[in-house]
């Protein structure tokens, strides 16, 4: 099964963009989780004078939950899918949200530039070609100091953990996406997540990465051992 890819992979969100948010809203727990890693950047108050990059933002799920746990923040919410950011940009947000179509390996040629309090990154990184060129530009446009938080699935490593997530995926999401015409999307979830880093190894790429502070914090629920928040500082030290 051959992974999707660049502009591969954000065609096929384009298509699912239209039914997104309706797959999203039955996973039990996916917007309290979402804001259980935000809250774990461990940004102080309400996110006054401090900005925050949501990388890889999709239809606004994450976005909501970074205003919804730091409402003054200043967000800028990017992402590669056309089809995917039309739909959170004509959703309704306060003052202080922007939107950008653009790869994450392509944010300054998109004119995201930093320094940014804090980054945030959910289901993105098992998605890029490259998942350390883009902690490399993430780290690149955090100032000293600053907060990353990535949400992803990264399996623990053990087979039960693994067993769920293929069962969740063969035999609930796969079905029902066939039938809305996204079957090589899902299946492309599937694949991704089982093919990726277990968090452990996902963990120690980040402090390759040349980030301090990481660690690797599971969620609760049925994702227990699937999905982790991974969360870490750029080195005030360190260029």
């Amino acid at each position: 099964m051959t992974l999707l890819r660049d502009e591969s992979l954000a065609a096929a969100f384009d298509h699912a963009s239209r039914s997104y948010d309706a797959l999203v809203a039955a996973n039990p727990g996916y917007h309290a989780h979402l804001r259980r890693s935000v809250r774990r950047l461990g940004l102080p108050g309400h996110g006054e004078g401090l900005r925050v990059l949501d990388l890889g933002c999709g239809t606004g799920a994450s976005t909501a939950a970074i205003r919804s746990v730091f409402p003054a923040a200043g967000v800028t919410a990017v992402d590669a899918s056309a089809g995917m950011l039309g739909r959170a940009a004509a959703k309704p947000w306060a003052d202080g949200v922007r939107f950008v179509h653009a790869p994450a390996e392509q944010l300054s040629e998109a004119g995201v530039t930093g320094p940014f309090d804090a980054v945030f990154a959910a289901y993105l990184l098992r998605n890029v070609s490259d998942p350390d060129a883009v902690l490399g530009t993430v780290r690149a446009v955090l100032r000293p100091g600053g907060r990353l938080g990535v949400h992803e699935y990264a399996l623990s490593g053990r087979r039960a953990d693994r067993a769920v997530w293929t069962l969740v995926c063969w035999g609930i999401v796969q079905p029902v996406a066939t039938l809305l015409g996204d079957g090589p999307l899902y299946r492309h979830l599937w694949r991704s997540v089982v093919g990726f880093d277990t968090a452990d190894r996902f963990a120690g790429r980040i402090r390759g990465a040349g980030f301090d502070r990481v660690r690797a914090l599971p969620l609760p629920g049925w994702q227990t051992g699937i999905t982790h928040t991974f969360v870490g500082s750029r080195g005030k030290g360190r260029r």
